[in-house]
């Protein structure tokens, strides 16, 4: 389903006035903060409630259960941000936002104040921390082979990876299983037809190693 705007997207994901408010504002941030750092590319603003609101939603649709969430290299905020807007009213819900860069982390929790947002923002790199979630996501983080190793610290611990790929996914999965033991699938996206989620459902041995994962 292609989302145009608010309007459209609330018909996509049932969001409330409340919720089309607080992604607006975070739209109105995005846009003064894309001003002063590269948070996301300046020709997609306009095509905010595709490409990056809709991109974030949908994976609620993927885990309709899950509480914690993790998202890894939040960058500015997608999916991490979208996902705590949408929660925001759930009891248990919350999101880790997992940023290395300090500059972001600040954008990040400027919004998470400002919305009173249930996350919490680590400036921190993904693979030192230990954090027990359902679901640990990403999006324009790393190539799978890479991100496999940011995330096997949750993987390990239980959680499900669901990972926004482009139309290179493919590629990426034949090059990961040179380097690691995994079964996953892949689903298409909502909001491109070019697009893929990649669910990871159990992480294993990297290959080479001895010891399990």
């Amino acid at each position: 389903m292609q989302v145009t705007d608010s309007a459209s997207f609330a018909a996509a994901t049932g969001a409330t006035d409340a919720q089309i408010a607080d992604l607006s504002r975070f739209l109105d941030r995005l846009a003064a903060g894309n001003e002063v750092m590269n948070l996301v590319g300046p020709k997609t603003i306009p095509d905010f409630w595709n490409r990056h609101a809709w991109d974030s939603a949908q994976l609620l649709k993927f885990a309709p259960d899950a509480l914690v969430w993790a998202d890894l290299g939040a960058g500015a905020g997608f999916p991490g941000l979208v996902l705590a807007i949408l929660g925001k009213e759930r009891d248990g819900f919350h999101v880790h936002l997992v940023e290395s860069m300090a500059k972001r982390c600040r954008f990040l929790t400027e919004v998470v104040e400002t919305l009173d947002l249930p996350a919490t923002v680590h400036n921190e790199r993904a693979e030192n921390l230990q954090l027990a979630v359902d679901i640990v996501t990403a999006r324009a983080c790393a190539p799978l082979v890479r991100l496999l190793g940011y995330a096997r610290p949750y993987l390990q611990d239980g959680a499900t990876g669901l990972f926004l790929k482009g139309q290179d996914v493919a590629a990426e999965m034949t090059e990961a299983a040179k380097s690691w033991e995994f079964e996953a699938d892949v689903i298409p996206s909502k909001s491109d037809e070019r697009g893929r989620i990649v669910r990871v459902k159990r992480l294993g041995r990297e290959r080479g190693r001895g010891r399990k994962v």
